[in-house]
């Protein structure tokens, strides 16, 4: 599974950028003023072999119909528009972290001249840094959208292992793991939440 930070790696949206050789400029992204589809997503760390140095969060958002982005000149390509946005997980017990999404955070509108664009949540990731490591879970939009618990599991080896700058994003299936040692895992799950 990729991680939210590797498949959101791409120049920032308020700038120019070149595909096959044929510049184009992000339009200018709207947040919507008055979200309304309002997520609870909650973060269960079980078993971790020592504490996090930081817990924070992303989420990534992609416009769902390409053809309201005009092809670049050359080679026709279109490029959809992404965003990333902070995602701010609260301590709320034991080992227990929380946070809120909005699905329609996003504008949805004709920014190309070619009909209404609409945005959508492609998934909402947990980071925990240890020193050099960062341990990302990810929930993807199915996911969220149908409150299925998704487990990632971590070796421990890995948390002890803190001195080469890495990201670690684990394993979907623990039986998959054939290392030594123990694992532990972060389990994300999505509730909606009425306004």
């Amino acid at each position: 599974m990729i991680s939210l930070r590797t498949t959101a790696a791409i120049a920032a949206l308020s700038l120019p950028f070149t595909a096959y050789g044929a510049t184009m400029t992000q339009p200018d992204i709207k947040q919507n003023p008055n979200p309304k589809m309002r997520y609870e997503i909650t973060a269960t760390i079980d078993g971790a072999p020592g504490p996090f140095d930081r817990i924070h969060g992303i989420v990534d958002y992609r416009v769902t119909n390409e053809l309201c982005v005009p092809p670049t000149p050359v080679m026709g390509a279109r490029i959809v528009p992404e965003k990333r946005a902070e995602l701010e997980f609260h301590h709320d017990h034991g080992n227990v972290y929380r946070a809120t999404v909005y699905l329609d955070l996003l504008q949805d509108e004709d920014y190309f001249g070619k009909g209404t664009c609409h945005w959508a949540l492609m998934a909402a990731g947990i980071e925990l840094d240890h020193a050099t490591v960062t341990f990302s879970a990810s929930l993807f939009h199915d996911d969220l959208l149908a409150g299925n618990a998704v487990p990632r599991y971590f070796a421990e080896a890995s948390y002890a292992k803190a001195q080469a700058n890495r990201v670690d994003t684990g394993i979907a299936d623990r039986t998959q793991f054939h290392g030594a040692g123990s694992l532990f895992s972060i389990t994300m799950k999505a509730e909606e939440r009425k306004p």
